[in-house]
């Protein structure tokens, strides 16, 4: 598996990183996640521009422009063998003495690959199930930061739980997943929280957005109660590896009502599809069979 390290493609396997490097020693640096269809990035431009966002927000000097960040990834993709990837990059601060004060030195540039298994038919006809916690994080999670403690132990309450993610809550309200953003249903309609420093401005929760769209239907985006989220038709996540995934039991309780109640909703099939239009016109990868 090839990797791209400071300029040059490398075997992943055999790459070695200084012990200094600031990531390793402060967790000083960003990242993005990056789907890919056919060998070609989807919504990379959106990408790129979160993470120049993200290094200017902790006054890392970004090496490249839009188009040099592209070119970079396409490097990673076009040098790994699977059509579809999931292609992860990061930005440290670089290598220097450790202290806590910024160093003059060249920023650190990593990025892999890895292929890309999306959710199967049966998880997108059953959904997946979720538990709720206190978002415990630092207060900006609108960067997409490589310090990820507090996300790792909030990911891990759902592993423990035979769950798939974990919902979070800050003063009653929802922030978001421990790996996503989240869209709710009620009467018909779609509600995620606004962008804040509280949830990461997620590239696959606008396209997601626009998709709804596309379909005639208009996301809301507003504060969203605890109590809003537990009594809801719908309940989804978003996120580049899993797209658009319905939740369907939340800790331990089916989501929706009647009939309907633990399956995934008409809503989420509606706007399933056209996210999956979106791929088709950007990446021209088949439409999936309909859910």
């Amino acid at each position: 598996m090839l990797c791209h390290y400071n300029g040059q493609l490398q075997q992943l396997s055999t790459l070695n990183i200084p012990i200094q490097d600031r990531g390793f020693i402060f967790g000083d640096g960003v990242y993005e996640v990056v789907a890919v269809y056919g060998r070609k990035l989807f919504g990379g431009r959106g990408h790129v521009q979160r993470l120049l966002r993200s290094l200017g927000e902790v006054s890392i000097a970004s090496p490249y422009n839009e188009d040099g960040w592209l070119a970079l990834l396409q490097s990673v993709i076009d040098n790994n063998q699977w059509e579809n990837q999931s292609v992860y990059l990061q930005v440290t601060r670089g290598v220097s003495p450790r202290d806590f004060a910024y160093p003059d030195v060249p920023p650190t540039v990593f990025a892999m690959s890895k292929e890309l298994v999306l959710p199967t038919p049966n998880v997108l006809k059953s959904g997946v199930a979720a538990i709720t916690a206190e978002d415990t994080r630092w207060a900006r999670c609108d960067i997409k930061s490589v310090s990820l403690l507090p996300t790792v132990l909030l990911r891990n309450k759902s592993v423990a739980s035979c769950a798939d993610e974990t919902v979070l809550f800050r003063d009653g309200l929802l922030t978001e997943g421990s790996g996503a953003n989240i869209f709710i249903v009620r009467d018909g309609k779609i509600v995620t929280p606004p962008k804040s420093n509280r949830i990461l401005a997620g590239v696959t929760r606008d396209i997601t957005i626009e998709a709804a769209a596309k379909v005639g239907m208009i996301v809301e985006e507003r504060d969203v109660t605890e109590a809003e989220v537990r009594s809801a038709d719908e309940v989804w996540l978003t996120a580049s590896p899993r797209e658009v995934l319905p939740i369907t039991r939340l800790d331990q309780q089916l989501v929706g009502h009647g009939d309907l109640a633990g399956s995934p909703g008409p809503v989420f099939k509606r706007v399933w599809l056209a996210y999956q239009q979106a791929k088709l016109e950007a990446c021209n990868v088949p439409l999936p069979t309909a859910i």
